[in-house]
This record gives structure tokens, C-alpha cells and sequence, in this order.
């Protein structure tokens, strides 16, 4: 059976070794946790300056085997000090992640390229991988753009993050895939939205983060990306479903997600 993990977003407010526990209830074999917040409105969990939290998510792993995929959110900004990152990198392979997420918020692709080199080479010496997700609104806005810059990095260890919402809004296509080796696409991120093919940034943004729909329960044509991806990856369901978890709580996301998409990959 396909691995599935559990992003964060999903249940953004679940701090995470209840994340874990919750996890571990529904099915799930894995996480992925956010120890640095994306915007000033969702949280982050900043284990690597909180020993207690920290203590009690390993707690957590020990008591369910629900394991850390991934840690995010790694912002690639002009600002950025790599070095700095050391203590969340090293957190992350405390937790025995294998992932650190990496988003392209520079628009100096080549200076961009340069830091993402740096980021790679600071997680492989704790024992993680770096893989950079794209998003229609960055200036890295698709699959071919992301390659790119992957390909100015020239780090093998490289990964990138294919999430199905950004491949379906993004200047993205299925052919975009050829020539890219498997050990790209270490793992994904599914989930589903309404069809279109042109949004505002807003919309884009509303989607990304606060209301996004089970897999296959939306618009996007899922399969032929995954027939696209290496077989058998792990899938890590990042649906945030804001008004659902206000109403019926988080957990009753978690797990309505992961129903939808053992269907979808049993289909």
C-alpha cells in the first residue's frame, strides 16, 4: 500500500505531537510538521526553541510509530541566512525527518539557484534531503521553472515537490516531466480544487491555504499527473478545509481526506 503522510496544513492548528497521535488514529504512517510559519496568520511550531514541545513530539513518534516525512516552511527570500538554519535542520533530523520543504521566493533565479545549493548542502550534512516546491504566484511558477533552477543549483540531491493544486494552476504540463529523472520526485503533495483555468491571486492564495477539496472530489484531472510521478511515492494530503474544521473539527478532516484518497489510488 502507498505510503500516506499527513501535511500539516491540513490541521494548521494542531500542535504537533497531538498531530501525531491524530495521525496515528486515522490511518496515517507519517507527517509532515511546520516548525516555521508560513504567514503571520497560521501558526508555526518552532521546535528547535522549545525543548518541551520537542520532548513530547518525540514522545509522540515513540508511542504511535507515525514517523516525520518532512519539515517546513523554508522561505528562499534575498534576506535569507542559510547558516542560520542550522538549528532547524538539525531538529528536523532529530525527528528523524527526511525532507525539508523549500519555496522560491527570490526573483534572482541564479542568486535563488546559489541559496538553494547552500540550503541542500546544510541538510545533507544533518542527513536530510531539500526539495523545492513551486507555486503559480512565485517566480518560480511551474514544474519546467523549478527544474531549471534545479538544474543552476547542481545539487543531485535535489528534490522537487509536485503538489496537484499548483501543477493544475500553474503553467505546468505533463510534458514538462520528460527528462527528469525519478529521483526528482521523492515524494508529492495531493489534493484536489474546482476546475478553471484562470485565477486571481487571491483565488490562488485561498486555495493554497485556507479551502482546497478531497482527491478526486474537484476538478483536477489527478490521474495523469500521478501516472507521471514515479510509482508507489508516498502522497502527503495537504487539504486545508478551513470551514469544515471550524464546524466539525480537525480531526474529522484528517480523516475525511485520507478516506478520499485511499479511494482515488485504489481506482
Amino acid at each position: 500500500m502507498r505510503p500516506i503522510s499527513l501535511a500539516h496544513l491540513t490541521a494548521i492548528n494542531t500542535p504537533p505531537p497531538a498531530l501525531i497521535r491524530m495521525a496515528h488514529r486515522a490511518g496515517y504512517s507519517s507527517v509532515g510538521l511546520r516548525l516555521i510559519a508560513v504567514t503571520a496568520d497560521t501558526p508555526g511550531y518552532p521546535l528547535m526553541s522549545d525543548p518541551a514541545m520537542l520532548r513530547e513530539t518525540k514522545a509522540a513518534i515513540a508511542e504511535t510509530g507515525v514517523a516525520v516525512s518532512d519539515i517546513e516552511f523554508v522561505k528562499i527570500t534575498p534576506e535569507i541566512d542559510i547558516q542560520a538554519l542550522e538549528p532547524f535542520v538539525a531538529t528536523g533530523s532529530e525527528l528523524g525527518a527526511k525532507y525539508i520543504i523549500t519555496a522560491p521566493y527570490d526573483p534572482d533565479l541564479s542568486r535563488l539557484a546559489d541559496r538553494l545549493a547552500a540550503m541542500s548542502d546544510l541538510s545533507q550534512r544533518h542527513g536530510l534531503r531539500a526539495i523545492l516546491e513551486f507555486f503559480p504566484w512565485t517566480e518560480v511558477p511551474s514544474l519546467a521553472a523549478a527544474a531549471a533552477v534545479l538544474a543552476e543549483a547542481n545539487r543531485d540531491e535535489l528534490g522537487i515537490l509536485v503538489d496537484t493544486l499548483h501543477f493544475a494552476r500553474s503553467p505546468s504540463s505533463l510534458d514538462q516531466f520528460e527528462g527528469l529523472p525519478a529521483s526528482r520526485f521523492p515524494f508529492m503533495h495531493l489534493c484536489d480544487a474546482p476546475a478553471g483555468t484562470s485565477f486571481t491571486r487571491e483565488q490562488l492564495f485561498h486555495a493554497g491555504r485556507v479551502e482546497r477539496l478531497p482527491p478526486g472530489e474537484g476538478g483536477i484531472d489527478i490521474k495523469p499527473i500521478l501516472a507521471h510521478l514515479p510509482p508507489g511515492i508516498p502522497v502527503a494530503l495537504e487539504v486545508p478545509m478551513t470551514a469544515m474544521a471550524a464546524e466539525q473539527g480537525e480531526e474529522a478532516v484528517v480523516r475525511r481526506v485520507i478516506a478520499a484518497a485511499r479511494k482515488l489510488l485504489a481506482e
